[in-house]
């Protein structure tokens, strides 16, 4: 009986040792033949679309916060869906109480989520689930070169009258 449990062991740690060699195998040869290009548009910081413009310690919208309060609240949910799915669609106890149980199983979640669909209500008629997308705050500087130059050094790289750069991409 020792041989088996050894020889399980024994077979698990070859796959182990087979995973780890096979995943150190695939990232050696990714770094092999990948390019690498680097440029400041690649190490940039992206982050749901917004450029990172001024300093990372800012203030958030609190409406961050309410939007993901908002997500915990139904992932919550979910998470006492699945277990009230498997106690109370029993069919024993349900036959047992002559369908009570059932019944009660169903009332008792329709008040669970109706409590959570007046939260949602709620919060939706306060208007924390409108999303307005704030203007950035572009930092203002002082430097010894004029903006004039700022401008031409734009126009030359862009095009005359353009800031920026054409996306064909609708911007949100």
């Amino acid at each position: 009986m020792a041989e088996t449990y050894a020889s399980d062991f024994g077979t698990i740690l070859l796959f182990l040792i087979g995973a780890a060699i096979f995943v150190m195998i695939g990232l050696f040869t990714s770094k092999v033949i990948r390019p690498d290009r680097p440029n400041t548009e690649k190490l940039s910081t992206y982050e749901s679309g917004e450029e990172p413009i001024g300093n990372a310690w800012i203030q958030f919208n609190p409406r961050f916060y309410v939007v993901a309060l908002i997500f915990i609240i139904f992932d919550v949910e979910l998470a006492f869906l699945f277990p009230w799915a498997t106690v109370f669609g029993r069919r024993e106890l349900i036959e047992a109480t002559d369908g009570v149980w059932g019944w009660f199983a169903l009332i008792e979640m329709f008040i669970f989520i109706g409590i959570l669909v007046l939260g949602l209500a709620y919060a939706w008629a306060k208007g924390h689930l409108d999303w307005i997308k704030p203007e950035p705050v572009v930092p203002k500087s002082r430097s010894k070169i004029p903006v004039d130059m700022y401008q031409r050094v734009n126009e030359r790289q862009y095009g005359p009258g353009k800031a920026e750069p054409e996306t064909t991409e609708p911007r949100a």
